[in-house]
């Protein structure tokens, strides 16, 4: 039998969220103008005990809190860490999240972990590994994930399939839905020189249960060119909020979570994010609204 909720509804809106820190806890709780959920990195609170889960608990009594997770290596060619995922399980049992999400990366290589998240090669023997990884993960937490798209600044010669089609087939495969991240796709597409609504025209959007969005950087590569890095650590660009409305003008309101992880600003500068992110999708929402009564009234 399953135990009763310790939270309320868990469920996630189709509203704007933030990634939640420790040091805006008190700024959000005494915020009038409440976000749609919360959203915090899994590995932060596999501890028992302590500062961070005091203040975790205090937000998850207020929001629908979703889990995003930066370590399991899903990518990994070595295989998952049961006792990551072990420590994942009892962050997801202790805060009830509506969304549990991963990365489609590898970040450890035989006893060494590294702060990053690497891109995989998109062939076949790499999307039966993932699947396994997936379904893995699944049958331990006995629930869906999400798996995000990622950023990428380098291809690999042996790929044999393209994004869109890779996690079209890992997500058809394992029953798991998509996180879109918009910033992502943008970022991939300037690196890479192809089209993001060309990439948006082909991704199954269909299968999409949250968006992330987040602040790039523009840099150079050694040879000079143009090279935008993945930073979260400004507000979201203008070209991203553009590609973004274009999505939710095709899949209707998704939970969108602003993501800023680096060079963190006061409250009011992340919770303007999440009300501009917020208008985009209100604004979609009435509009489908009133197309739904149009149908009907006809």
């Amino acid at each position: 039998m399953r135990r009763p909720a310790r939270f309320g509804n868990p469920a996630i809106p189709a509203r704007a969220g933030a990634g939640f820190k420790t040091v805006h806890a008190d700024a959000i709780l005494a915020d009038d103008r409440r976000i749609g959920f919360i959203e915090v990195h899994a590995e932060n609170y596999m501890g028992d005990g302590g500062a961070p889960h005091r203040a975790l608990s205090a937000l998850r009594e207020a929001f629908p809190l979703s889990v995003h997770g930066v370590g399991l290596s899903i990518g990994s060619e070595q295989g998952l860490d049961e006792t990551h995922i072990d420590r994942l399980k009892k962050v997801v049992d202790r805060y009830e999240p509506g969304l549990v999400s991963e990365h489609l990366a590898w970040s450890t290589h035989d006893t060494s972990y590294f702060n990053d998240l690497l891109p995989v090669p998109y062939d076949r023997a790499t999307l039966q590994r993932v699947c396994g990884h997936v379904d893995r993960i699944q049958d331990v937490l006995r629930r869906e994930i999400l798996l995000e798209n990622p950023s990428t600044y380098i291809l690999f010669e042996q790929s044999t399939m393209n994004e869109t089609d890779f996690m079209r087939e890992i997500a058809d495969r394992t029953g798991c839905a998509l996180l879109l991240d918009v910033n992502n796709v943008f970022v991939s597409a300037a690196n890479h020189g192809y089209s993001p609504l060309n990439y948006l025209d082909r991704f199954p959007l269909e299968k999409v249960r949250e968006i992330h969005l987040a602040g790039h950087a523009e840099d150079v590569d050694d040879e000079g060119d143009a090279l935008l890095i993945d930073a979260h650590d400004r507000p979201v660009d203008d070209r991203v909020w553009d590609l973004y409305d274009t999505v939710i003008a095709r899949t209707g309101p998704l939970p969108t979570l602003i993501e800023w992880d680096n060079d963190i600003p006061d409250w009011p500068v992340l919770r303007r994010e999440a009300m501009a992110a917020d208008a985009i999708l209100e604004r979609h929402a009435a509009t489908s609204l009133h197309g739904h009564r149009h149908a009907a009234a006809g």
